[in-house]
């Protein structure tokens, strides 16, 4: 029969062993809530990394890596040659339509003036030439298409935003884009401000068809992507604002067929093995 003395010795025994545990569940539950912290904020900057970089796009799409861990090269195959035929607005704009754009949070990546708010005409084309490390790659930009887009496009290129740039992004596999715009070059730029979609339900994209990128709706600001070969898997949220003829197209195809640097075997979506740097940006008059 245990004497008092030791059935408090064994009390005192039993709440320690009872502290320590209590301890350790709350030490455990607090790495948790702090690794789960880090998850979370991981999963969300790279989603928005993911956003930025795709879109492309908003979208879906696979994101470019900067610096690959382990270098794979992936490398375009079965590219279409035939050029996608642009769907019309179901209905037409006014001759001009009021255009606005807005600052952002971020600071722009290269030093630049906003376009400015008001009317811009919603008729008429506009030729730009961009030379490049591959050769001139030529656009015709449709304002009747998406004017508000034309009209910061023309701004930027004639305050040389795009020279001396490099196109970040190459998508392979899924679809055949090559992405540029961004001054840093890793996906992550703009001009410090923003600017509303030009979408419409019919848009559908294919080999020639220029369009912006962004990070969601309304986001429009310096990226865009040329399709030069498959674009069905894209939703309709991206702005279409021109095409690129079928020389510039031939020219991003050898850089295609080269390959993307990506992070993981079959992932068909990083920086172009061949670099496409872009010289100038040359406004047709």
């Amino acid at each position: 029969m245990p004497t008092n003395e030791q059935r408090r010795a064994n009390a005192k025994r039993k709440l320690e062993r009872q502290m320590v545990y209590r301890q350790e569940r709350a030490k455990k539950r607090r790495i948790i809530a702090v690794v789960s912290t880090v998850v979370v904020v991981a999963l969300v900057g790279g989603g928005v990394w993911f956003l930025a970089t795709s879109n492309v796009f908003g979208n879906g799409d696979a994101a470019a890596s900067e610096t690959p861990t382990q270098e794979s090269v992936d490398k375009a195959e079965n590219i279409p040659t035939a050029l996608h035929q642009i769907p019309k607005r179901p209905q037409a704009l006014p001759d001009k339509v009021n255009c606005e754009y807005t600052k952002g949070q971020e600071p722009a990546a290269k030093e630049n003036t906003p376009p400015a708010n008001g009317e811009q005409p919603a008729t008429g084309t506009v030729g730009v030439t961009l030379g490049t490390s591959i050769g001139d790659l030529k656009f015709n930009l449709d304002r009747a298409l998406a004017p508000c887009t034309v009209n910061n496009f023309v701004n930027l290129a004639k305050q040389k935003y795009f020279d001396n740039t490099t196109c970040h992004r190459l998508v392979v596999t899924g679809i055949q884009v090559l992405q540029c715009g961004d001054p840093g070059g890793n996906g992550m730029g703009g001009p410090g401000y923003s600017f509303k979609d030009e979408v419409y339900p019919e848009l559908t994209y294919g080999r020639g068809v220029l369009a912006m990128a962004n990070s969601g709706p309304d986001t429009n600001g310096s990226q865009f992507f040329i399709v030069y070969g498959d674009g069905a898997n894209l939703q309709a949220k991206y702005s279409i604002f021109g095409t690129v003829d079928e020389e510039s197209l031939k020219k991003i195809d050898e850089v295609a067929k080269t390959g993307t640097v990506s992070q993981q075997p079959g992932q068909g979506d990083g920086k172009p093995k061949t670099a496409v740097d872009i010289k100038s940006a040359l406004v047709a008059n």
